[in-house]
This record gives structure tokens, sequence and C-alpha cells, in this order.
């Protein structure tokens, strides 16, 4: 079992001055979760070597068991220093592809042809994709094979607009991601802010913020287990 971790590379917060990049948590919970059940992780991101973490995600109220699993632990340390480029990945040589959130998704991955191309190859080749928090805005411009928008009618989450409104980024971020996936015409839900919430449609598993990493994670690892069977 051989799954794709996909992280961003951005690490500008708008025009704020502030860094941001990728959860540290939605990196760490998935992590263990397919480590621990056997999965061979591989982590790739569209620059390659060493993705930005967002700090606020490293701050004290953030940490978590796994967080702190992670940063001690320093052969994920070694892989998180060497991702590969997104570039370079061929979705033949893997089973399931995740991506973690963290605000910078929204500005290189939502955007990045070598992300659209391996997100649709994985669905049309009957491999799941899972996405949590923010991440799920990159399925912006992917597409289905007859052209139209990839979640138009599929069941789909992310991070709402009341959370974005609850970290003051409203205002910040490229576009609201419970904005963008209603406008392509998927079928959006959620639940109260910051509690953990996965929703699957087939092949598509997205969670809506850090606390459904775990959660998608579980999810993702149920599908490869039926397709396997």
């Amino acid at each position: 079992m051989k799954v794709l971790m996909v992280l961003t590379s951005h690490d500008e917060l708008g025009n704020t001055g502030k860094k941001t990049g990728f959860w540290l948590e939605e990196l760490a919970a998935p992590y263990y979760r397919l480590m621990d059940a056997g999965a061979d992780t591989t982590l790739a991101s569209p620059k390659g070597g060493q993705p930005p973490l967002d700090p606020k995600s490293n701050e004290p109220a953030s940490q978590t068991d796994d967080t702190r699993r992670f940063e001690a632990d320093p052969e994920a340390q070694q892989a998180l220093a060497n991702t590969v480029r997104l570039d370079s990945v061929d979705a033949a040589d893997f089973d399931a592809v995740f991506y973690p959130g963290g605000h910078g998704p929204l500005w290189d991955l939502a955007e990045d042809r070598d992300s659209i191309t391996l997100i649709e190859t994985f669905l049309r080749s009957g491999k799941p994709v899972a996405l949590v928090c923010h991440a799920p805005g990159v399925l912006r411009h992917a597409r289905n094979e007859d052209g139209t928008p990839l979640v138009s009618g599929r069941k789909a989450t992310g991070f709402t607009n009341s959370e974005e409104e609850g970290v003051q980024l409203t205002d910040i971020v490229p576009f609201l991601v419970e904005d963008e996936l209603i406008k392509l015409g998927g079928d959006y839900s959620k639940i109260g802010d910051w509690e953990s919430y996965v929703v699957e449609d087939g092949l598509l598993i997205t969670g809506q913020n850090p606390a459904s990493s775990s959660a998608a994670a579980d999810a993702l690892l149920v599908k490869l287990a039926r397709l396997a069977a």
C-alpha cells in the first residue's frame, strides 16, 4: 500500500507579511495513521525539498500527540526535509493520494497544473483522493473527463466560511473553500466549527478542518482495504 502525501510550497500569507504553509497536525495525524497501518508514504511538494510550516500550527495550543511524535521522529523529519518534486511524481506508482491543508495550498496547489492532473488521474484510475481542511480548495480547477468541475454533484466538505472568519483571514485568502465548492456545484456540507467531519463520495474523501485529519486518514484506509478485497 503506497500513499502519496502532497504538501504546499507556498509560504506567504497574502500581503500580510506573515508566513503560512502546511498545517502540522494535518500532516502528522494522517502520516502516522497511514504508517501505523503499514502504508509506505511518500511526501511531495511543488518545489520539492523542505515545505514551509505554518508557524501557528506549531504553537503550544495547536500541538497534539501526533505533532509532538512527528517532531521527535528523525525519519519523519528526514522525509519532510526531502519531499520529492510534484512534477516528478507518477500516479501509477501509488495507490492513493492525501492532501494535508494549511492556507498555503490555496495559493499554489489550487493553481498547480501537476497537482490538478494528478488528482484527475488518480480518480480516473479508480484510486482514492483524500483532502482535509483547506486542501479541498485545490479541487477548484480539476475536471471530469467531460469537462465539468470534478466536484460538481459530489458530496464534499472543507474549511468553512465561519472557521475562516474565526481566524480573521476571510479578506486575505484568495478564495473561500466553502464558497468555491458550492460555486462549482459541489454538494457541500459541514458540521460545527472545529468539530471533526469527513464526507465520502465514491473515491473522493474530504475533511472539514484540522480535527478531521485522523478521521479522513481512517476513511482512506477503509477505502483502500475495500478496493484491495
